[in-house]
């Protein structure tokens, strides 16, 4: 995924209402419960043994080394409290919005004579609830990361640039080179 992707999927994650396991043990046992008892799978998930699978189980390892442990975080953070997330999707999708932070260069096609060059900018703006759900939409069918840049920069064009439709009527907006970007929902 890219960066605005992984953005999305941050977010996702941060709705949860419990943490996650902390101890490689409590991850790897949760991470077992998830694939139907099979440490078969989760060995292959994470690209490890079935036997270093059962040790962790039995609590006979428990520091991984740091490659590992990365994987292993992130695999129980993907799949950590599902149903909690998608009701925070469907809520930023159908009332809430989204809010989209960024700092990146915003390139603009506008009307001869105009000073609209591109340039860094610093963005914080909500916005509506459809474009949350084009994003999740996009994001589910497996959209590339250009088409969702592409979805958040018609947000903002019309809610920050164009303010709803009350200014800079013809005014194109591209997203370019994004320094970081964070969502919340």
């Amino acid at each position: 995924m890219g960066i605005l992707g992984d953005s999305l999927e941050k977010a996702s994650a941060n709705t949860a209402t419990r943490p996650p396991p902390k101890s490689a043990p409590a991850q790897m046992r949760y991470l077992v419960k998830q694939h139907a008892g099979s440490t078969r799978t989760v060995a292959q998930l994470l690209g490890i043994s079935q036997r270093t699978v059962e040790r962790y189980l039995k609590a006979q390892l428990k520091r991984p080394r740091s490659e590992l442990a990365a994987r292993l975080a992130d695999e129980v953070r993907k799949r950590w409290q599902p149903r909690v997330r998608e009701r925070a999707k469907k809520q930023a999708a159908s009332t809430g919005g989204i809010v989209i932070e960024t700092r990146a260069r915003f390139g603009f096609t506008a009307a001869p004579g105009t000073t609209d060059d591109g340039r860094i900018r610093l963005i914080t703006q909500h916005l509506p609830p459809t474009y949350a759900a084009r994003l999740f939409d996009a994001q589910a069918t497996g959209a590339t990361e250009e088409d969702l840049q592409r979805i958040a920069a018609e947000g903002l064009q019309e809610i920050y640039f164009r303010d709803r439709g009350r200014r800079a009527e013809g005014l194109l907006v591209e997203l370019n080179e994004i320094d970081y970007i964070e969502i919340d929902f």
